[in-house]
């Protein structure tokens, strides 16, 4: 007899979980109920799958709201009626348009409106719902002796008093009001509660009438959820026959283009690839990837396939991935086989300038009302829950930091107590809808069968639920994903053919994966700026494994990942890699582990090692080690499904014979890193771009830096970028008004710095700049520049102060003189062309004092980075020459170096203590390692940016030096004050 229940789905307003809720309307007697949460479907679908758990038959609706004044509740009668209340609320959230008084004519959902007292015309599907507090004014109305059309109408939000006090600090959380500011009106009524069906039966108890019609209205409904089976887009062609055929024909012809020679070892496993696909009806899906990679390619776009697709011989010959699993021996079981529920999985990346393009494409190609981008939930973490609660409750930032640092409620006051109990409370809730990074939907029926849609700022439709109840609904995501790296890559090669004429197939592997030059640079690790393999840390790594080949960068793309690093099986790799007896230690400790991860060591690196070690190990069929696999998520992890398995496996490993501890340690192992580590594919798909971003900074290094420049960069900052290009013969030159573009360009050897790198010059002078540039001519003088650009004085000053104008000769105070003249203090001269101009007069100006490092100032102040060395802005002499060339020659001896702060990295050592790895470069700008133990790291802390005197240790581990710092200090820049003495 519950019409209106809400979950906390109802954002910011309802207070149970679904399963929560459920297990109050088991204890309440209900065997039916309608969840109907406020303007969304979101949990409408997981409310369905949880209910056959609970033995409740399940009813949705949406409570149809106006801020939270009611205007209807709507119960869908069967599947039809859930389609037209997502289409009635879709068009609505699309169009932000308010809900009118009256309901439409639903054809398969029923409309229950809040009483009044006077008489309205209610339509065969419409009632008036009376609530408890209705009842003492029934009687009086005209609806007393007119009751075939009245339903109880029990709002139910929270359970008890604490859940009411919950609804209010969210209601305050989402009106950004203090709790003892809230409105009336903006609250729920106290007796919105979750009442059992006795209690309801002895409220109504006299009105037999209003409590059959209830009852039988929920009776009409037949809401029947399908979950499991594939809901995607079913045929790419007319038929499943022909999309076999087409899939078929587009493999083969791949063959030619990826193989020189087809082996057996080839053609046997493509066969036994297509076997799977077709058997599995999965034909559709990699056409429809083939179609949208085809699509890309078209318009030049360049895109990585990766994700466990990557493991698939057809996606590498249709080429929506670069990597061959045939030479890397890649397990096919891992994306798709027989036994997997779970659905297949592409990520394709696509550059960030080019990803919103592909998308619309999918859109158009399969239609509005069947595409749709995957949606999430934005929920209150820790840090959220004591931030919103404390700000509710009026306290100071300073004291809502100190709790989320120390929650113990044994030293908090009053406040600070009602702070850390009610943040634990709503840790967890969904605060409101936001959208998955990457997925998107393509439905064979209607996305509003399943979910209304939110429309996003880019015009995009999203859907109401996430991807977990995508899986089990049996919608398989498309991950379509951006990043700079392809950017960066595809801007390379543009400039190339532009400066060079020169067309590269950045496609053909075969070009830079034996390239002497290429392996070098790995090895040595001299990668920045290139995609994955430039931080700090894989420099150390691709140090210590001498990875100067395809499969060790793969494997070292995967050890780096948090899991692997954390649960210490980095360290091992690299230790066994490096000591031939420690490998033989350890085939001798597990011979049966050994020899399943024979390739990495016996460490699992990649995800895949979770299926094998759990089917070949622990002797879980494929489909259960799957399970496990993905039940290493958080989420997953709250599943029954997941907890069965796990205890399969050590079972299993008992029966075996293997000792609790080894297996202890192996479930460990799995349990600390199969949520983070790649899959190999995954892997090897980042290591062909590694490889194609290493090839270009090999022989295009400069062309290769101003495309990273103008793509973002990567890990480090703009002003390393630049250090970089001066490394490899570069010439920087600060933005010049007759020379520079909106971005940064490269004329020969000299880098010309974009204009969008000047933090105060508006992107429209700019831009504008440009095209009068462009139309009419260089400029000749900052006289020219006025009478034919209008620019206000405070935009010129910017300009000249950078130095945009030195092509006229004249020093910047020169030059600001004039513009103060030329302008004035107008706010903007409106310069308008004329067949006569105004001779100004010119001024002969005094020589005016100037130091070089006024401009070093002038740039650091403007663009955030200067061109000039920052050794040469010190304020005392150098107290040591020493350089990174002569670190070999010192190893375990003390040193005393300069270098400039480049990153540092914080970690905890063994004790738990905070410690540092610090990144420099020297006088000669090459690179510079430090070790910070937490006793050294207490008493000699980082300083901010700057050059730093450095004594320690110089210390090696297998190839790459570092320093063991004892001492460090930062050393003092000059001042403008300095140099104007």
């Amino acid at each position: 007899m519950l019409l209106n229940c809400h979950s906390y789905y109802s954002f910011k307003y309802g207070t149970l979980s679904v399963e929560d809720l459920l297990k109050e309307v088991i204890a309440g007697g209900f065997t039916t109920i309608a969840l109907t949460d406020i303007n969304n479907t979101a949990a409408s679908l997981d409310f369905g799958r949880q209910c056959a758990k609970f033995g409740v038959r399940p009813v949705v609706g949406i409570d149809f709201r106006n801020g939270i004044e009611q205007q209807y509740v709507a119960i869908a009668k069967n599947s039809d009626g859930f389609r037209e209340l997502n289409e009635f609320l879709t068009l609505h959230l699309h169009e932000k348009r308010a809900f009118l008084p009256n309901a439409p004519s639903f054809e398969h959902a029923c409309v229950v409106y809040p009483f009044i007292s006077e008489f309205r015309d209610l339509k065969e599907h419409e009632y008036l719902g009376v609530s408890p507090q209705d009842l003492l004014r029934l009687p009086f109305t005209v609806w007393k002796n007119n009751q075939h059309k009245l339903v109880i109408l029990q709002t139910a939000s929270f359970r008890n008093k604490r859940d009411y006090n919950i609804h209010r600090l969210l209601r305050a959380i989402d009106k950004n009001t203090l709790l003892s500011k809230l409105p009336k009106s903006e609250q729920a009524d106290f007796e919105n509660q979750y009442r059992s069906r006795s209690e309801l039966l002895e409220i109504y108890r006299e009105y037999p009438k209003i409590i059959e019609n209830t009852e039988n209205l929920l009776n009409s409904c037949n809401m029947e959820f399908e979950f499991g089976s594939n809901k995607n887009k079913k045929r790419f062609t007319s038929s499943e026959e022909e999309d076999f055929e087409l899939l078929k024909r587009e493999a083969c012809e791949g063959l030619k283009y990826r193989y020189d020679q087809v082996t057996d070892e080839i053609l046997d496993r493509l066969n036994k690839e297509l076997k799977v696909i077709r058997e599995l009806s999965f034909c559709s899906y990699f056409l429809i990837n083939w179609d949208l990679v085809k699509y890309a390619m078209s318009k030049g776009y360049y895109h990585v396939g990766r994700g466990s697709g990557a493991n698939s011989l057809v996606a590498y010959l249709l080429r929506i991935t670069n990597v061959d699993p045939v030479d890397l021996d890649l397990y096919f079981e891992r994306f798709i086989n027989p036994f997997r529920t779970s659905p297949p999985d592409f990520d394709i990346d696509f550059s960030w300038t080019d990803r919103d393009d592909v998308t619309r494409y999918l859109f158009d190609k399969y239609g509005w009302d069947r595409v749709a981008l995957l949606g999430t939930f934005i929920t209150f973490n820790h840090k959220s829950a004591f931030r919103e609660i404390g700000k509710v409750f009026g306290l100071p930032d300073e004291e809502i930091t100190r709790l989320q640092k120390n929650p113990n409620p044994a030293e908090a006051d009053e406040y600070g107590k009602w702070v850390i109990r009610y943040s634990q409370y709503i840790a967890g809730f969904p605060s409101h809808g936001s959208i998955h990074s990457s997925g998107i939907l393509i439905a064979d029926e209607p996305i509003n069968n399943y979910s209304a849609t939110e429309l996003l700022p880019k015009g995009f439709p999203s859907t109401q639920f996430d991807m977990y109840i995508a899986e089990d609904l049996g919608l398989h995501k498309f991950d379509i994903l951006s990043q700079r790296g392809l950017g960066k890559i595809k801007d390379t090669l543009a400039i190339i053919k532009q400066n060079h004429g020169i067309d590269i197939d950045i496609h053909n592997t075969k070009l830079f994966m034996e390239d002497v030059r290429v392996k070098r640079m790995l090895k040595r690790g001299e990668a920045i700026g290139c995609f994955y393999v430039e931080s700090p840390a894989m420099r150390m790594l691709l140090t210590k494994l001498k990875a100067e080949d395809y499969k060790r960068l793969v494997a070292a793309s995967s050890i780096i990942r948090p899991g692997v690093a954390k649960s210490g099986m980095m360290r091992e790799y690299i230790l066994r890699f490096q000591d031939e007896n420690r490998r033989e230690e350890a085939r001798r400790e597990i011979p049966d582990l050994y020899r399943i991860l024979e390739e990495t060591y016996g460490v699992m690196v990649y995800q895949e090692d979770v299926i094998k070690v759990a089917h070949y190990f622990a002797g879980l069929s494929l489909d259960e080690a799957d399970v496990l696999r993905r039940g290493m998520s958080w989420k997953f992890k709250q599943r029954n499904e997941f907890a069965k398995v796990r205890d399969k496996f050590f079972s299993n490993c008992r029966q075996k014979g293997y000792a609790d501890a080894v297996v202890q340690d192996i479930w460990r192992q799995i349990e600390s890193f199969a949520n983070y580590a790649f899959a190999k594919g995954h892997s090897a798909s980042y290591a062909v771009e590694s490889f194609q971003a290493l090839y270009l900074k090999a022989y295009y290094p400069l062309e290769y830096m101003v495309a990273t420049l103008n793509n973002g960069g990567g890990f480090y900052s703009a002003q390393l970028y630049l250090h970089e290009a001066v490394m490899h013969g570069a010439t920087v030159k600060a933005p010049c008004v007759n020379r520079s573009s909106w971005e940064n360009r490269i004329q020969g050897r000299t880098i010309w710095l974009g204009f969008y790198l000047l933090h105060d010059l508006e992107r429209t002078i700019g831009k504008n700049l440009i095209n009068e540039r462009n139309e009419n001519g260089i400029f000749t003088s900052l006289r020219d520049f006025v009478n034919r650009f209008p620019v206000s004085l405070e935009q010129l000053i910017v300009l000249i102060r950078v130095g945009a104008f030195r092509f006229t000769g004249k020093g910047k105070k020169e030059l600001l003189w004039d513009a103060h003249f030329l302008l004035g203090h107008s706010k903007k001269i409106k310069s308008e062309k004329t067949l006569f101009q105004t001779e100004m007069k010119e001024f002969k100006l005094p020589d005016l004092w100037k130091h070089h490092l006024e401009d070093a100032f002038d740039e650091i102040e403007l663009l955030g980075l200067s061109i000039q060395s920052p050794f040469e802005l010190l304020k005392d002499e150098l107290p040591s020459d020493l350089k990174a060339c002569h670190l070999p020659r010192l190893i375990n001896r003390y040193v005393r170096i300069v270098g400039f702060l480049i990153t540092r990295k914080p970690t905890k050592a063994s004790n738990g203590k905070i410690m540092y790895f610090g990144t420099w470069i020297d006088l000669d700008g090459h690179w510079i390692d430090t070790v910070h133990f937490p006793p050294v790291a207490k008493e000699y802390p980082f300083r901010g940016p700057g050059c730093y005197c450095i004594e320690g240790k110089v210390i090696v581990e297998y190839g790459f030096l570092s320093i063991e710092v004892s001492k460090m200090e930062r050393m003092q820049n000059l001042s403008l004050d300095d140099v104007t003495k």
